[in-house]
């Protein structure tokens, strides 16, 4: 990366920011959850899920019964931990890009139990679509999600190459005010750093 591109904020794009990645990826991962019950990679560490139940606990409690859109679910490892720090399953939902992903999410929640853990999953490109509505009982529904939670997505966008003329990271910003509540919290973690 060059000088000016570091100084622009402007990051070099990569096969870890397209669909196609990640679509092999999560097929994979589905594979290997079907023949070993593998549940797949916990991107940027459990660390990183701990950190963000941790806030979700302390800015936003269980008892509130937020609802909380997770951008780029992937497997869903944070709507699952987010269920086992006492989170109402019904108020989350993740949403991914690759259906492979959203498939495993599905997968590993039907291995927890359908009474144990039946957040929804569903496929969404975040970036062209609109985000879904909070459910229908939330205390904010028809007024935005209270939680957007990204673990590792704006890094992914960070890397993909544009498209129609538009960096997809100018893209987001919006989408993320369009989802979120008035008032409501944006918890986001990086790990996407120009040196590293």
């Amino acid at each position: 990366m060059s000088d000016d591109e570091q100084n622009s904020g402007a990051f070099a794009s990569s096969r870890l920011g397209t669909k196609a990645h990640w679509d092999l990826v999560y097929e994979k991962e589905v594979t290997n959850f079907e023949e070993f019950g593998d549940e797949g990679e916990v991107w940027f560490g459990e660390g990183s899920v701990e950190e963000m139940v941790d806030w979700c606990s302390d800015n936003l409690p269980p008892d509130q019964v937020p609802s909380c859109l997770d951008i780029g679910t992937g497997n869903g490892s944070l709507l699952f931990a987010l269920v086992e720090a006492g989170y109402n399953p019904s108020s989350l939902h993740g949403i991914d890009y690759s259906e492979a992903s959203v498939q495993l999410a599905q997968s590993i929640a039907q291995k927890h139990g359908e009474e144990k853990i039946f957040a929804t999953f569903s496929t969404l490109d975040f970036l062209h679509q609109p985000a879904p509505p909070p459910p229908a009982d939330a205390n904010t529904a028809g007024a935005g999600w209270d939680l957007l939670l990204d673990k590792g997505t704006y890094d992914a966008i960070a890397l993909a190459p544009s498209d129609d003329g538009t960096k997809l990271l100018d893209k987001y910003p919006p989408q993320v005010d369009m989802a979120l509540k008035k008032g409501g919290f944006f918890l986001i973690t990086c790990e996407f750093f120009c040196d590293a």
